[in-house]
């Protein structure tokens, strides 16, 4: 059953940034939504992701909500995922496999939460991770870096093939990384921000309870993957460190179409300030080898990871990145009325970053998601869609044509804004719908 959210955004929009130019940036699209189904599609949030052959391969996540309070209860081992699946969202057909006969190490990883993730070619690239492991008895973030073979890992799926010579793995200790981004420029790896976090999470610090070691990296970590003896291994790795800007997690990486055409990635929000429980406002650039930071914008939505759409306008030198819902200090109602919450809730504001000319501007739109949705989703693009590079989808649209440009996949679905101080594991659940999400421009003149 397919329920339709129709969903039109007018040309303007009320700016929200303070400083900015009194009239609001142009925002030249509409936007429809359509809530689809898969009978057996899993519901899984914080997942890594690849595509080929038209399909998805979902590997990894949760299969719960947002994580309890109690350390007995949360990231509990029942909520893993413990299969890989093989999605086709046209033919809404899904197969399964089991991770039971891989390698102890291997398995493991792969059943984890919040791994970082990059599909460069037919490859799947996997680090860290953090999880139960029966190993080390223990909640642990993985200590390895894995790869998987995509169009012979959907293929093995579909055939019920056993999937180990597709998986290789090496363990290296700078990949013990949760809640960071993977990206890659030429043929570097970045990857930025996150956490080691061994031990059961408990909200009143590490040394309360079981207790837990928590290490933010606070870097940016460069490095070459080569192929030595059939395994993955770290090469060329340098880092740059600054613990004021870089310390962040749960955060948006999104690739982005800079001055002069110049790309790179942006490091959007995360948590979580040093003074303050607060997500971070500011954002880090990330180009030409190195990081600039911005101080002068104050972002006010989507501060923990969720479902992010880029695109670029080559005509006009504009830069869009659309975020979805997701969990933030400040949302808007229906009526498009501003709520500041030090919280931090669930949120369906949806909101724009627009950059043009070096200048930064954010609005929210008018309309918003059909639920407290989007946060720890993915937004995966539709295989035949344009794109301006890696990422970014080309914003040179037909005018008044619908266009199918992706889908916001999995993530939490919370059954109201603030559930974190109440949470007993019943308000809120790993999503199982798929948003398809279309653009039409809007006619000019």
């Amino acid at each position: 059953m397919i329920k339709t959210f129709l969903i039109t955004l007018s040309l303007y929009f009320m700016l929200l940034m303070a400083g900015a130019q009194s009239r609001s940036p142009e925002f030249p699209f509409d936007l429809r939504l359509d809530v689809m189904e898969i009978k057996a599609l899993p519901a899984l949030q914080s997942y890594a992701y690849a595509t080929g052959q038209g399909k998805w391969l979902l590997v990894g996540g949760r299969k719960d909500g947002l994580h309890r309070r109690q350390p007995w209860a949360t990231f509990d081992e029942d909520g893993q995922n413990k299969f890989i699946y093989v999605v086709d969202p046209v033919k809404k057909q899904v197969w399964k496999s089991s991770l039971e006969k891989l390698p102890v190490a291997i398995k493991e990883q792969l059943q984890s939460t919040n791994m970082e993730f990059i599909q460069s070619g037919n490859r799947l690239i996997l680090a860290g991770g953090y999880g139960y492991s029966n190993t080390a008895d223990d909640h642990i973030t993985y200590p390895y870096l894995a790869v998987l073979e995509v169009e012979e890992m959907i293929l093995s799926v579909i055939n019920g093939k056993p999937l180990g010579k597709y998986i290789v793995q090496s363990r290296d200790e700078r990949m013990a990384v949760t809640g960071g981004r993977l990206a890659k420029i030429a043929d570097t790896f970045l990857l930025a921000g996150g956490q080691r976090f061994d031990g059961r999470y408990n909200p009143h610090g590490p040394d309360h309870g079981p207790g837990f070691s928590q290490q933010y990296t606070n870097e940016i970590r460069k490095f070459n993957i080569e192929y030595g003896q059939g395994v993955p291994l770290v090469k060329n790795y340098s880092a740059i460190k600054d613990t004021v800007n870089l310390h962040r997690r749960d955060y948006n990486l999104v690739p982005q179409v800079f001055k002069n055409d110049e790309l790179g990635f942006t490091m959007f929000s995360g948590v979580f300030q040093y003074k303050e429980d607060i997500p971070f406002t500011n954002f880090v650039d990330i180009k030409g080898g190195s990081y600039t930071v911005n101080n002068s914008f104050d972002q006010r939505y989507s501060h923990y990871h969720n479902a992010v759409l880029p695109l670029y306008d080559r005509v006009t030198g504009t830069m869009y990145s659309i975020f979805f819902g997701g969990i933030a200090r400040y949302f808007t109602d229906s009526t498009g009325k501003i709520f500041e919450n030090k919280d931090v809730p669930f949120t369906k504001t949806i909101s724009v970053i627009i950059r043009k000319d070096e200048q930064v501007q954010e609005i929210y739109l008018p309309i918003q998601m059909p639920g407290y949705l989007g946060a720890a989703a993915e937004f995966i693009f539709m295989p035949d869609v344009k794109l301006y590079s890696e990422g970014i989808i080309d914003a040179g649209l037909p005018e008044n044509e619908d266009i199918l440009i992706g889908y916001i996949v999995g993530g939490i679905n919370s059954s109201a804004e603030n559930i974190f101080f109440e949470n007993t594991g019943e308000q809120s659940s790993a999503n199982g719908s798929i948003i398809r999400v279309y653009l039409k421009r809007k006619k000019q003149g």
